[in-house]
């Protein structure tokens, strides 16, 4: 018979074996759990003019709504968004924490439900985003907090969208919900997000139902993005509205357009019976003119016939009140913006200046050189923005 191995030689293979393995396995662990956080800041100040001339500076309705977040204010230098925000990424872990303040938050979360002693807008303003993530699998994450919302085409920070004054669409849409996330890069082309919310644009609840809501965006080329959302929630109490919208972000070398259609319905009051619908569409175009100046011009209309979204309010008049008709505008604006670094990325200085208009159906917008509200309304503002 042939001799027998001797076994010492194979244990201290395997011993050998083992102990390079391990410094490998701790490298991986290593790197599995790294975390890495950065910090940033964001501030946009401005002046704006409305030819309405409000008297207490504030652009709004007669009823008290404002009909654009931004610029909020008539002839005053003031900060439209400021925030500072730190971010935590990691292999399996991430989160981000943003906190705000400007005429644009105060605007923005003046709807912020008041329930009980411990909500409102007076502190939930202040949080952009609380929100923390863990990897369930590959390309796979569950996130929950306050997040910034998965409906529309635009962004909550001036500086990542084509104009400077966000749109119709986007001010009378959800721009921040309150939940959980699940997001699903299903391929290089394709990314899904599926939401769970305590409904439309709210931090503290208002009533016992919940929303969720579906995102699907898909990128044929590097240059095309087609988008899909929409949002279902109970509001007005028990009320279901429902919400769909589809965009679409095409740049082709100076040239980049974005086009965006969304209809809501809501259930109406009880006894009124069938449902009431609003409806929004934007098109934007911006044009480079030189390697640090471009071109943005926008049209876009809205219609909420039946106040569901938008509720003008009442006005005096005659000694009793009478209510504001509905809000059904197109408008218009043109804008030139100028940034030193390019609008390749994220530029960290951005200089923007617009000029734009409404027209409404009915009288509706309020004129503080006029008695009764006109048909028209227009504005123009100018801004500086630094990232930090």
């Amino acid at each position: 018979m042939p001799p027998r191995p001797s076994p010492v030689p194979a244990a201290a293979a395997a011993a050998a074996l083992l102990l390079a393995l391990v410094p490998d396995a701790r490298a991986q662990t290593a790197a599995a759990d790294s975390v890495r956080v950065a910090f940033g800041a964001f501030v946009d100040g401005y002046y704006a003019y409305d030819v309405g001339r409000p008297p207490q500076r504030d652009r709004a309705f007669a009823g008290g709504a404002p009909f654009t977040t931004q610029p909020a204010r008539h002839n005053e230098f003031n900060v439209n968004l400021a925030f500072a925000e730190a971010r935590l990424e990691a292999p399996r872990y991430r989160g981000r924490l943003a906190v705000q303040f400007g005429t644009s938050v105060q605007s923005n979360y003046a709807g912020e439900p008041r329930q009980g002693q411990l909500s409102g807008p007076s502190v939930q303003q202040y949080v952009q985003e609380a929100v923390a993530g863990y990897r369930l699998a590959e390309g796979l994450w569950v996130d929950g907090g306050i997040m910034f919302s998965h409906v529309g085409m635009e962004s909550w920070v001036s500086r990542d969208n084509l104009t400077y004054s966000r749109a119709l669409v986007s001010d009378y849409s959800p721009y921040y919900s309150t939940g959980v996330k699940l997001t699903w890069a299903a391929s290089p082309r394709l990314t899904a997000r599926l939401d769970v919310v305590n409904g439309w644009q709210n931090i503290s609840e208002n009533n016992e139902g919940k929303g969720a809501g579906l995102r699907l965006d898909f990128a044929p080329d590097a240059a095309t993005t087609l988008s899909y959302y929409n949002l279902f929630t109970e509001e007005a109490g028990t009320r279901l509205r429902t919400f769909n919208g589809v965009g679409a972000r095409v740049a082709r070398g100076a040239l980049t357009l974005l086009g965006q259609a969304d209809v809501g319905t809501q259930r109406r009051a009880p006894g009124a019976g069938g449902h009431g619908t609003w409806y929004g569409l934007l098109g934007v175009a911006r044009a480079r003119v030189a390697s640090a100046a471009a071109l943005v011009v926008r049209v876009e209309r809205y219609d909420d016939r039946d106040q569901i979204v938008l509720a003008t309010g009442t006005r005096p008049q005659g000694g009793g009140t009478v209510a504001n008709p509905a809000f059904r505008a197109s408008g218009a604006s043109v804008g030139v913006d100028v940034s030193p670094t390019g609008f390749a990325g994220t530029p960290r200085r951005l200089w923007r200046t617009e000029v734009r208009g409404f027209r409404n159906r009915d009288p509706l917008f309020p004129d503080g050189t006029e008695p009764a509200p006109t048909r028209t309304s227009a504005f123009a503002a100018t801004s500086l923005a630094l990232t930090f």
